[in-house]
């Protein structure tokens, strides 16, 4: 079965660290990693996150995390 490419990066604290989620466009989970990683920083260089994770599209998604967690998070928007 073909997976769909990750789309989303939200970079939000979880349980005390700092982590990397990846959602595809329909903001599926698609993978979590340490956000500290070399692959984060690669994946994100040269773009600009935005302070979206707090809005209503990313409810379902992040229904796990506080609303301070989703206001402080960053949502970069990767190029697939």
């Amino acid at each position: 079965m073909h997976r769909l490419p990750a789309r989303y990066l939200v970079m939000i604290d979880a349980d005390g660290a700092r982590t990397a989620l990846l959602f595809t466009e329909h903001r599926k989970p698609a993978g979590e990693f340490d956000a500290s990683s070399e692959e984060v920083s690669v994946m994100i260089k040269g773009l600009r996150p935005e302070r979206t994770a707090a809005s209503a599209e990313w409810d379902q998604a992040l229904a796990g995390s506080s609303r301070s967690d989703r206001l402080a998070a960053e949502v970069f928007t990767l190029d697939v």
